[in-house]
C-alpha cells in the first residue's frame, strides 16, 4: 500500500549547512499493517511525514500509495489525495470548539458528501465507543474521547493510508494503550495501512513491525538507545514543521 523508494530530502540552512533530513529511506507497509516508527526530535520524522503527505517534494526517490506516485502530484491533486486517500491523526486534538462530536468527525466528509456526512460517520463513532457522545461539545469530552474523535475524522473517508503522528503524546499510559489498541483493531478490520510515528515505547507491543529513524536514516529499533537522550529538533526541522 505504502512504498518509499530510496527517498531523499536535503536542504540548506543558515550559512549553508546541509541538513540531511531524509537520506535514502526505503520502506513498505501493506494493507492492514500497523508499523511504528521511533526517533528523537530532529531525526527526520517530520520531513518524512510531509513527503508521504505530498506536502514536500523529494530531491530524489519516490512515494507510492496503492501504486500511485503521490510524490509527483500537482498541488490540486495533492489536496485531493490528502482529502480522500490519506487519514491523519496527531496529538493536537484540534477539534472545532463549538461543534458537536458528530460534526467534528464529519469535517472531511462535508467536502465530498455533505448531505450524507453525519450518516456515514455515525457507525464509526459508535464503533469507537462514542455513541452516547454524538451531541457533546469538545469541552465535555475527556482527552481520550477527543483523540477518538480525531481517529474517526481520519478514517471517515475510508483512506488507504493513515499517518499517526504522536497520537498518544497528550494521554496518560492507560488512555495511550486504549488508543493504540483501537488503532490496531481498526487497522486490521478496515485493512488500512498505518504508519505510527511515536516516542511512546509501549507502541511496539501494538505494532506489526517497529523501525527507528536517526539522522535521516532508518536504523534498527533499539528502544534503550532511542529514549535515553532525545536530541533537540534542528532549526531547519522546526522551520519545516511550523511551515
Amino acid at each position: 500500500m505504502l512504498e518509499l523508494r530510496n527517498l531523499v530530502k536535503h536542504y540548506q540552512v543558515g550559512d549553508g549547512e546541509l541538513v540531511r533530513a531524509v537520506d535514502g529511506v526505503s520502506l513498505s507497509i501493506a494493507r492492514g499493517e500497523l508499523v511504528a516508527l521511533y526517533g528523537p526530535s530532529g531525526s527526520g520524522k517530520t520531513t518524512l511525514l510531509m513527503l508521504i503527505a505530498a506536502l514536500l517534494r523529494p530531491d530524489s526517490g519516490a512515494v507510492f500509495v496503492d501504486g500511485r506516485e503521490v510524490s509527483a502530484l500537482s498541488d490540486d491533486e495533492g489536496a485531493r489525495y490528502r482529502l480522500e486517500d490519506l487519514g491523519y491523526v496527531d496529538q493536537s486534538l484540534d477539534l472545532l470548539p463549538g461543534a458537536r462530536v458528530i460534526e467534528n468527525a464529519a469535517v472531511k466528509l462535508w467536502l465530498t458528501d455533505a448531505r450524507g456526512a453525519e450518516k456515514r460517520v455515525k457507525p464509526l463513532l459508535e464503533r469507537l465507543g462514542l455513541g452516547e457522545r454524538l451531541r457533546h461539545r469538545p469541552h465535555q469530552l475527556s482527552m481520550g474521547e477527543r483523540q477518538r474523535v480525531m481517529i474517526a475524522r481520519a478514517l471517515s473517508t475510508d483512506p488507504k493510508l493513515v499517518l499517526a503522528d504522536e497520537p498518544t503524546g497528550n494521554l496518560d499510559t492507560g488512555r495511550g494503550r486504549e488508543v493504540l489498541g483501537l488503532l490496531r483493531e481498526l487497522c486490521h478490520e478496515r485493512e488500512v495501512a498505518i504508519l505510527l510515528v511515536t516516542h511512546d515505547p509501549q507502541a511496539a507491543a501494538f505494532a506489526d513491525r517497529a523501525h527507528a529513524m536517526c539522522d535521516g536514516h532508518l536504523v534498527e529499533y533499539e528502544p534503550d538507545q532511542l529514549f535515553a537522550a532525545p536530541a533537540p529538533a534542528s532549526t531547519a526541522e522546526l522551520r519545516y514543521a511550523e511551515g
